[in-house]
This record gives C-alpha cells, structure tokens and sequence, in this order.
C-alpha cells in the first residue's frame, strides 16, 4: 500500500507544481496534457482528468502486483516533481 500512497502523494505534487507553471505563464509540455486543456476548455480541468487517468493507472498496477513498475513510476515522478520545483525557484529568483 506504501507504493499506491507514494504514487498518489506524487501525481497531487506533480498536479500542484504544474497548477504553479500554468498560472506563472508557463506552458505545458507534454502534448497528451496540453491536448486535454484545450479538449476540456479549462487548463486545470485538462490537467486534473489525466491525473485522475494517472491514478487508475496506478491502481491497477498496483491490483495487477505490477509493484516494480509502480516503483519505477514513483521515483520517475519523484524527479519530475523536484524538477518542477527546481525551475520554480529559479524562475521566481529572477
């Protein structure tokens, strides 16, 4: 269950540090994202549906024993959360 907590924990970070770039004028990069903003009108709606998606995938790995990949799915989102944050900082530095 730590795993599924991790990976939850992970997805509502990742969620809030692209809310911070999109209201900080930074667009989004992955094209699956940026394509469900503008297929749901709202760039937080677009962003909160693949979340969801993301946490469905998440527990059937889970269900499934796929514990390896979930693994691998944390620590990926782990960087891509420090990342986000990293950019933050220097971006309100200047």
């Amino acid at each position: 269950m730590n795993l599924l907590a991790a990976y939850t924990y992970l997805q509502v970070l990742d969620f809030l540090t692209t809310l911070a770039f999109l209201l900080s004028g930074v667009q989004e990069g992955n094209p699956v994202v940026r394509g469900a903003m503008v297929l749901l009108g709202a760039p937080w709606l677009g962003l909160a549906s693949v979340k969801v998606v993301a946490l469905g995938l998440g527990f059937v790995c889970w269900r499934g024993g796929r514990f390896r990949l979930l693994m691998f799915a944390n620590l990926f989102f782990a960087c891509l959360v420090a990342w986000n944050l990293v950019a933050l900082i220097a971006g309100l530095s200047r």
